[in-house]
């Protein structure tokens, strides 16, 4: 079966189609620029070339029919007809308290998805888009809808519970939800397979680090307490994003500044975070070019974030009571040797016995062991694959 992964953003679309006899991803792409002027397809399909297509995107239902043209193209398309196609799971970033898992798409979960809209109005809306574009043009393909929060369904009321009025949570759904959930499982069931136990049996934390970054603790494969919270802007600090803060600094700001609260939201969302901090970039790969020139802010706004995430990890592994691993995902977490070695550096009163070798001459795209041989606690790095899980969850339920 070939499964089209779809990942709608508000004037973007991210697709892969995957074969799921070998799990292997048989071409990729992405539409820009969907309802502006300039719109393209980036599309790799046979022999892997990228294949650059420039034409009028309107809306998401002219981006999913050129998908589907470049995939059934006799030139590089790599299926004769999209009869080939036998679901498509899609990317949805919110699932409030409906849903605790994939389902497959009706009106009736279309309904409920636009309701929870109003919860992340900046992707779900997008992703309804995509969903509505995809039935009309493939009206007879089951369609699964595959939530970004579902995973963390099953924390716990202590944990998800802020404390403000009871009735904040029961009338107006404030509460904790987390997201990259779909990460956060795939990396955990990865790593118990590498460390061959049962994942029922282990305690694990995964980082999620990126220009977006996440913390999960995952105890016996289950999320029992994320970083995140009611919007991807809690958490640890991020590229731009201010990740924890007291709630009255916004009204500060506000009085200081003239803000409105929009305008604050949005400073905290696009302007703060290792941006915010360093003045150089919210990309960590300039802040550890200019950490090499002596740049203090940058020094500190890495300081800062490895610190943050550190926390996270202890906290986590009082909150289970233990911990067996600690795993690197992501951009950042898979990729930046001086991040996880600032993190890693004073856990070893956790039972960590940090290879520092080892995370210098790591192998990239593959899972890959930062601890010494007789750790009691394990690091990993795990490569993420979001569209893989989708694949999967579509595969599932059809």
């Amino acid at each position: 079966m070939n499964i089209l992964v779809i990942n709608a953003g508000s004037s973007s679309l991210k697709y892969q189609l995957i074969d799921m006899k070998t799990e292997g991803v048989v071409a990729k792409g992405l539409c820009e620029r969907i309802g502006i002027a300039g719109s393209v397809l980036k599309h790799k399909g046979k022999g892997g070339e990228e294949v650059v297509v420039s034409a009028p995107m309107p809306d998401h239902g002219a981006a999913i029919q050129l998908v589907l043209d470049a995939l059934t193209d006799k030139n590089h398309g790599v299926i004769k007809s999209m009869k080939e196609i036998g679901a498509v799971g899609h990317r949805v970033v919110h699932s409030a308290e409906d849903f605790d898992k994939s389902v497959l798409i009706d009106d009736k979960v279309l309904a409920v998805c636009e309701k929870n809209a109003e919860l992340a109005p900046l992707h779900v809306p997008a992703n309804i888009t995509g969903i509505r574009a995809c039935k009309k043009v493939m009206p007879d393909t089951p369609m699964v809808a595959v939530f970004d929060t579902a995973f963390h369904s099953t924390m716990p009321p202590k944990a998800y519970l802020y404390a403000v009025p009871y009735e904040a949570y029961t009338d107006l759904k404030v509460r904790r939800y987390g997201f990259h959930g779909t990460s956060h499982m795939f990396v955990a069931r990865e790593a118990a397979a590498y460390l061959k136990k049962p994942i029922e049996k282990l305690k694990l934390v995964t980082c999620h680090l990126g220009n977006g970054s996440s913390i999960t603790a995952v105890d016996g494969g289950k999320s029992v307490d994320t970083s995140m919270g009611f919007t991807p802007l809690e958490g640890v600090p991020m590229g731009t994003r201010s990740g924890d803060i007291d709630a009255a600094v916004i009204e500060y700001l506000m009085n200081k500044t003239g803000m409105t609260i929009a305008e604050t939201i949005n400073y905290l969302n696009k302007k703060s975070g290792v941006l915010g901090v360093s003045g150089v970039g919210s990309d960590f790969r300039d802040l550890a070019a200019a950490e090499k020139e002596g740049n203090r802010r940058a020094i500190l706004a890495l300081d800062l974030f490895a610190y943050r995430v550190k926390k996270y990890i202890g906290a986590y592994a009082a909150a289970m009571n233990g911990l067996d691993c600690v795993v690197f995902t992501a951009g950042v977490g898979e990729n930046d040797a001086a991040m996880r070695q600032r993190i890693m550096d004073g856990t070893d009163f956790l039972g960590v016995d940090f290879d520092k070798e080892a995370n210098k001459n790591f192998t990239r795209g593959v899972i890959f062991e930062l601890s010494k041989k007789g750790s009691r606690v394990k690091v990993l790095i795990v490569p993420t694959n979001e569209e893989l899980v989708i694949a999967r969850e579509t595969k599932n339920l059809v």
